[in-house]
């Protein structure tokens, strides 16, 4: 029996940014068996939303708040007996920033089939509106809680700009976004660029490239807003 196919499916970023999917992702979904989710939730009212005559029972349904064997072996067994199975993150791009990244290793393993379909990425958005380095780039994920620990991260950040002229993109949970740009501006140099990405595909977007020295002056409320920080020289 052929090996089913991955497909890893475009997500909205903000309810109400339906406009950034492709048209074609309904096709991509009604191909699917079954379902590895970040969100079973988000991911089902997703698709309603697309497909009102959907029947959710349907299909298998998995959620990959954290992937373990037996999560994996599921998957496996679901590819070989010629399953199609869709994954889907939270927000934006399936395995990027995303637990997905897991399964598709384990099915790049396998050898089967893997179908990376475009959607909205905050990350790959913010940084085409930000005016900063698109050739060179690094995303870190969250910076470091302690205190000690963003301060020396947030300088190394800075340091690494001054000899590559690259850009760093990283985010926070969202009820911290206020503390994480006051440590930015707290450490970095008043001429070090910093462009805020808020709310992206929402009609609240919001995507400005300032200086430390600019937002010192200027800091714009960012509490429980989805953001992306990029760092450039």
């Amino acid at each position: 029996m052929p090996l089913g196919k991955v497909f890893l499916l475009p997500m909205l970023l903000h309810e109400e940014g339906a406009d950034s999917l492709p048209a074609a992702t309904l096709s991509w979904i009604q191909q699917c068996d079954g379902f590895f989710v970040e969100n079973e939730k988000t991911a089902r009212r997703f698709f309603k939303k697309l497909w009102k005559e959907m029947v959710i029972d349907d299909y298998v349904w998995h959620t990959i708040h954290k992937v373990e064997n037996e999560q994996i072996n599921s998957f496996l067994e679901l590819l070989q007996q010629g399953k199609n199975i869709g994954i889907v993150s939270e927000a934006g791009c399936a395995g990027i920033a995303d637990p997905g990244q897991i399964l598709v290793a384990a099915a790049q393993e396998l050898g089967a089939e893997v179908k990376p379909y475009t959607g909205p990425s905050s990350l790959l958005l913010a940084l085409m509106a930000s005016g900063m380095n698109g050739q060179l780039f690094q995303f870190h994920g969250y910076l470091p809680i302690d205190a000690l620990d963003r301060k020396k991260k947030i300088q190394s950040l800075e340091a690494d700009l001054k000899q590559t002229n690259g850009t760093h993109l990283f985010i926070e949970t969202p009820y911290r976004n206020n503390q994480l740009l006051e440590a930015i501006i707290q450490y970095c140099h008043p001429n070090t660029r910093l462009c805020i990405a808020m709310d992206i595909t929402a009609p609240t977007e919001w995507i400005k490239t300032k200086t430390i020295g600019y937002w010192k002056n200027n800091k714009p409320e960012l509490h429980k807003k989805l953001v992306v920080f990029l760092l450039g020289a």
